[in-house]
């Protein structure tokens, strides 16, 4: 099985291409699979998410494109920027994850949060797109450059450790 370990800023040949919707694209370990079908590993350090276009390199030192896949999702739109604050605000107040764009919001598709925006006067439509929420205040900084470095330990095999197993 291909290993993720490694993210790169550039390369002239991609070899594959894995599509994921966001949720898996913040976990530190996974196993997916390419568009061709074969089966990878992803590993990177907590708190890392994959991004639309980053490009991973594998043990082998093929060069894989991370794509977004599209999922159910509502985009929130308002007559005014003050009101499309607002529903930000709300929104945020709730630790909902949010997309911002030009003019409109993006969230996962939640009935419930659905209702709160359109009583906030939003108009809020229901689709199929990608999910590319902001960071946080305190994380997914992007430190552009050409260095190459792994994203975490690259595992030879990995164990899982039970309580009963003994050391």
């Amino acid at each position: 099985m291909l290993t993720l370990h490694t993210k790169v800023t550039h390369a002239d040949t991609i070899d594959g291409e894995l599509v994921l919707p966001y949720e898996p694209r913040e976990k530190s370990r996974l196993r997916a699979a390419l568009v061709s079908g074969e089966e990878v590993a992803v590993f990177t350090v907590r708190g890392t998410v994959l991004r639309h276009g980053d490009l991973l390199k594998g043990d082998d030192g093929r060069i894989i494109k991370i794509t977004a896949a599209t999922e159910a999702t509502c985009r929130v739109t308002c007559d005014g920027s003050q009101a499309l604050l607002r529903c930000a605000f709300h929104l945020g107040n709730r630790h909902t994850q949010a997309e911002v764009g030009d003019g409109f919001l993006r969230i996962r598709r939640d009935p419930v949060l659905k209702d709160m925006l359109i009583g906030l006067g939003a108009s809020v439509t229901d689709e199929q797109s990608p999910f590319e929420p902001e960071s946080g205040a305190y994380g997914g900084h992007h430190h552009d450059g050409h260095a190459q470095h792994p994203l975490a330990p690259i595992p030879l095999r990995q164990k899982i450790h039970r309580p009963n197993d003994k050391p």
